[in-house]
C-alpha cells in the first residue's frame, strides 16, 4: 500500500491495476467489485439520506464501477437511474459483466437524451483515469447537464474531463462535490484547473497483493504541514544570529520599493539572523522607517555590491528589480558572485533573455514567467504544470518553484513535491515577494536548496490559509507575516 503522501501518475495506477489483477487471476473482477462497493459506501457516508441515485456511465471500466455502485444501491432499496452515453454500450468484459449484474438485479439503463431525471445524488462514472482530451458530442452535453443540475456530484476516480496526470481541463469537465480516487492519489488532481473540479478528495486504497507494488514508484510527494517539524526543529539555547544566516535582498527599482521590502521582512519573519537590503537611494529612508531590523544600503550602480555579497550567505534578487540598465548591472554582479540564489520576478525575466544554467539557484516563476523561460505560452505551462516544472529544472539545472494553485517544487534527479495548501486570496501582487524572502531565509539557515524551496512554499501557503480565515477576498501579502512567524516555529504552533 502506498504512503498517503505519495502521488502517482496514470501509468503507475494502470500498472498497479494490471499487476493486481494478474496476481489475483480474475481479470480484474475483484478490484472492480471492491471499487464499486467503496463508491457506494462513500456515497452513503456523505449523503446517507439520499433515496434517488443517478449514475452516468461510460463504456469503459469507470462505467463498470458505476454499474457496481448502481447494483448496490438497487439492492439497498434505493431508486436508481442509470444514464448511458447513446450508442456507447459497455466495451470491456468487466464493464459488460457489471452492467449485466445490475440489470439482473432489476435495474434498467436509459440513453442520455439531453435531460437528466431528478436525483438526490448523481454519480459521474463516465471516463475516469486516462482521459486527457476535451469531451465532445453527447459526452460534452452529458457533462454539462450534470454540472447544471442541483444535486451533489460524486466522481469516481477522476472527474470526467480532468487530466489526472497534468491537472489540466482541456474542455468541459465535471465539477464534483466529492471525488473518490481508487488505489492511489492521482498527481494531476492536486494542481491547476483540476482543483476547481474535484471538490473534496477521498481515497479508496482497495486490497491489493503486496507484490503488485514492486513495479511502480510515486510521481510526486504531497507536502502538508506535517512536514515542518522535522525541517524546523527548535533552536538550541546557546545560539547567535550568525548561525541563522545572512540574506541579502536586491531589488526595488523606482516605484517598486515595496516589493523588496516585503521580501526582506519575510526573510526576517521566517527566521534569518541578518538581512541586508540593497535598493535605490530614494528608498533607503522609507525602508528604515518601515523595517529598521534590515540593514538597508543605497545601490545606484553595482560598485557597492561586492562588499554586501561578501557578507551574505544567500542572495534573493528580483522583487521590484525592473529590467533597465540598473537592474541588468545588479543582476550581472549577483550572478558573478557564485552565491546561492533565489531568483524571482524581473530577475527571471532577465534570465529568460539570456538563459543559462544556475546550478546553485532556486527559481520561483509564476506561469507567465515560466512561459518566458521556456519560450512558450502561459496556456502551455498550465496545460502541463508538472511537466513544465520539470523542464524548467532540467533546462536551468536549478531548483524550481512553479507557483500557482497546487504549487510544484522540482529539481533535477529529485521526486517533485506538490504543496497541499494555499487559497485564491493569494492571487494578488506581492505574494511572490514574500515567498522569495521566506525561501532565501530557510536556505540561509542551512537547509539544502530543494528542502528550502519546498518548506518555504509550504510555509508561505499555510500562512496564506491562516491569514484568509476571515475571507480570501482582500487578502494582503503583509497579512501573512504574523501567522508566518508562528508556523515557522512548529514546536510552538500546534
Amino acid at each position: 500500500m502506498a504512503n498517503l503522501a505519495d502521488l502517482f501518475d496514470s501509468a503507475a495506477a494502470r500498472a498497479l491495476d494490471a499487476q493486481a489483477s494478474a496476481l489475483a487471476g480474475d481479470g480484474g473482477q475483484g478490484l472492480m467489485a471492491q471499487a464499486g462497493q467503496a463508491a457506494w459506501q462513500c456515497l452513503l457516508q456523505h449523503w446517507p439520506q439520499a433515496q434517488r441515485i443517478g449514475v452516468a456511465v461510460g463504456a469503459g471500466n469507470n462505467g463498470g464501477d458505476g454499474y457496481v455502485l448502481a447494483r448496490h444501491a438497487q439492492l439497498a432499496g434505493r431508486e436508481v437511474q442509470v444514464v448511458a452515453l447513446p450508442g456507447k454500450p459497455p466495451s470491456t468484459a468487466l464493464a459488460q459483466r457489471a452492467a449485466s449484474e445490475f440489470t439482473s438485479a432489476g435495474g434498467s439503463v436509459a440513453g442520455f437524451g439531453g435531460l437528466l431525471p431528478d436525483a438526490d445524488v448523481w454519480v459521474d462514472a463516465l471516463f475516469g483515469l486516462g482521459f486527457d482530451r476535451a469531451p465532445e458530442g453527447a459526452a460534452k452535453a452529458l457533462i454539462e447537464a450534470l454540472n447544471a443540475q442541483a444535486a451533489p456530484l460524486l466522481a469516481l476516480d477522476v472527474p470526467s474531463g480532468v487530466d489526472a496526470d497534468r491537472g489540466a481541463v482541456p474542455g468541459v469537465a465535471v465539477r464534483a462535490t466529492v471525488t473518490l480516487q481508487f488505489i492511489v492519489p492521482h498527481r494531476g488532481l492536486y494542481t491547476g484547473d483540476a482543483l476547481d473540479h474535484c471538490g473534496r478528495k477521498a481515497l479508496a486504497p482497495l486490497q491489493l497483493p503486496a507484490a503488485a507494488w514492486s513495479a511502480v514508484s510515486p510521481a510526486a510527494e504531497l507536502w502538508t504541514q506535517a512536514r515542518l517539524p522535522a525541517l524546523l526543529p527548535p533552536r538550541r539555547a546557546n545560539t547567535h544570529k550568525g548561525e541563522s544566516g545572512h540574506v541579502l535582498c536586491v531589488g526595488g527599482n523606482h516605484g517598486s520599493g515595496g516589493a523588496i521590502a516585503m521580501a526582506a521582512e519575510a526573510a526576517l519573519r521566517a527566521g534569518a539572523g541578518l538581512v541586508s537590503l540593497g535598493t535605490r537611494r530614494d528608498h533607503v529612508g522609507p525602508m528604515l522607517a518601515r523595517l529598521p531590523e534590515a540593514m538597508t544600503h543605497a545601490l545606484e550602480d553595482g560598485d557597492a555590491l561586492p562588499a554586501l555579497l561578501d557578507k551574505a550567505r544567500v542572495v534573493a534578487i528580483g522583487p521590484g528589480l525592473g529590467q533597465d540598465e540598473w537592474a541588468r548591472a545588479l543582476f550581472a554582479r549577483v550572478l558573478a558572485s557564485a552565491r546561492p540564489l533565489v531568483v524571482d520576478a524581473d530577475a527571471l525575466n532577465l534570465l529568460a533573455q539570456d538563459p543559462h544554467a544556475l546550478p546553485d539557484a532556486i527559481l520561483t516563476p509564476h506561469p507567465g514567467e515560466a512561459a518566458r523561460l521556456l519560450e512558450c505560452s502561459t496556456a502551455d505551462i498550465q496545460a502541463d504544470r508538472p511537466g513544465s516544472a520539470q523542464r524548467l529544472a532540467e533546462r536551468f539545472h536549478a531548483v524550481v518553484v512553479l507557483k500557482g494553485a497546487g504549487t510544484l517544487v522540482t529539481a533535477p534527479a529529485q521526486r517533485p513535491r506538490l504543496i497541499a495548501a494555499g487559497n485564491p486570496g493569494m492571487a494578488v501582487g506581492g505574494m511572490g515577494d514574500l515567498l522569495t524572502g521566506i525561501i532565501a531565509s530557510l536556505r540561509a539557515q542551512g537547509m539544502a536548496a530543494f528542502d528550502a524551496a519546498a518548506a518555504g512554499a509550504l510555509l508561505h501557503a499555510l500562512a496564506g490559509d491562516a491569514a484568509a480565515a476571515g475571507g480570501a477576498r482582500g487578502l494582503l501579502p503583509t497579512d501573512l507575516l504574523v501567522p508566518l512567524r508562528r508556523l515557522a516555529n512548529p514546536d510552538l504552533s500546534s
